[in-house]
């Protein structure tokens, strides 16, 4: 599309994964000029091929009490769910710094009671997006945990009753029950924990039905257009310069996941987020298949059966922008999928695509939204981790109520872009 046709925008969104496009859709009524540029197509980065899981049952930040102490014992294991590439990076050291304090029990619960908050608002205004016609693949079938081990089902317990605390739905379920569910399951599995609540999509799907409802009421989407460098002047930003010219808006959102420190370095500001790199195993869907999604406790390998296919993600590679594929974590779901699962062999199953991607963190598990101290027209939307398809939906809208000066319907201040500066 070419630029030169209107170089104007009320707002200019940067950014086309979920979190990007859901914005747009929220924004698309407000009368303005929205323009969304994405550097690559949209949802190419981590809204591609992630699970797709919608969670305000099983909602949990990353940094939990225990995990430094098995985060050190899995970096002598690459197959490890959980892996830091050891390097000298001092954005690598103060972000592991916070995430030591986030594992205190008090600021997890917090973290955890906050995000079950906004993944509850998130999955009503996914059922509404449904009703709205958007085509996308939704099911409500709620969300199985399967534990092998005695260990892994103390620890489910634990968090059952954390989020019986909080008046979650939770089912705490015997092997039995659990085998009853989903008899694919291999016969050596301890119990499990059901969240009835919990939902899940096609991601990519979800993310072009969006694009495309929200390019239908007039909101201009810019594919391959890389954003080079921001004017400012003063507190504000007046543009910003892109390889398909120069952009000028009187508002901006940066909504750029994993590439969104290094973006917004240049305006003098520092997003204290570490890229998480996640993959997953997309085959044609199987007959029998899995009915539930499913989390394996043990490996954190989710289990999403989709339309037409069936999708097992996982891992956590603290490696950097690093895109390169990493046999050994790909080999380690693969091994996770016989483990569980009985008539799953990978070796057997048609792949349709093997993907990785690289997710945004923040040191708490919290995303960064709302507007920055040091400019009065940006807004930042990211570091939502592995639950970016889950918040998705509430984030667009409390972005758009932010741009409209209205009170967001949720408390953003647990949120605040500056909270680490």
């Amino acid at each position: 599309m070419n630029i030169k046709e209107s170089k104007k925008a009320d707002v200019v969104i940067i950014g086309g994964g979920i979190i990007g496009v859901c914005t747009a859709y929220y924004l698309r009524r407000s009368g303005g000029q929205v323009v969304l540029v994405e550097k690559d197509d949209l949802g190419a980065g981590c809204s591609d091929a992630n699970a797709g899981l919608i969670v305000p049952g099983h909602s949990m930040p990353l940094a939990t009490p225990g995990i430094i102490a098995k985060g050190i014992r899995w970096l002598l294991h690459p197959e490890s769910p959980f892996y830091i590439k050891l390097r000298l990076d001092l954005d690598l050291f103060f972000w592991l710094w916070q995430f030591r304090r986030a594992c205190e029990l008090q600021r997890m619960l917090k973290s955890m009671a906050y995000l079950c908050e906004l993944n509850a608002a998130s999955r009503t205004l996914f059922e509404e997006m449904a009703g709205e016609g958007l085509d996308f693949f939704f099911e409500k079938k709620g969300l199985l945990i399967v534990c092998r081990t005695k260990s892994g089902l103390e620890g489910a317990m634990e968090e059952a009753r954390q989020k019986e605390k909080l008046n979650l739905p939770v089912i705490v379920l015997n092997k039995e029950k659990v085998l009853e569910m989903e008899p694919l399951l291999r016969p050596e599995v301890a119990g499990g924990l059901y969240f009835p609540q919990d939902a899940h999509i096609d991601s990519l799907q979800f993310v072009r039905a969006v694009a495309k409802r929200a390019e239908d009421d007039g909101v201009r989407i810019m594919t391959r257009t890389e954003v080079i460098t921001w004017e400012k002047e003063n507190g504000h930003i007046k543009k910003i310069s892109t390889t398909a010219g120069e952009i000028e808006a009187d508002q901006f959102v940066l909504a750029a996941g994993a590439w969104s420190p290094s973006l917004i370095k240049e305006l003098g500001l520092k997003l204290l987020v570490q890229p998480a790199k996640g993959y997953s195993l997309t085959y044609l869907k199987p007959e029998p298949c899995p009915s539930h999604p499913l989390i394996l406790a043990e490996t954190k390998v989710a289990v999403t059966p989709l339309a037409e296919h069936l999708r097992f993600g996982g891992t956590l590679e603290l490696a950097g922008l690093d895109g390169r594929i990493n046999q050994r974590r790909v080999e380690a779901i693969k091994k996770a999928i016989s483990r569980y699962l009985h008539g799953l062999n990978p070796q057997n199953l048609e792949l349709v695509k093997l993907w990785r991607g690289l997710r945004p963190c923040s040191p708490d598990g919290l995303p960064f939204l709302g507007r920055t101290r040091k400019y009065n027209n940006l807004i930042v939307a990211c570091g939502h981790a592995m639950q970016g398809v889950s918040l998705a939906p509430i984030t667009g809208k409390l972005v758009a109520q932010i741009l409209a000066g209205e009170k967001p319907s949720i408390d953003i201040s647990p949120l605040a872009v500056d909270r680490y500066n």
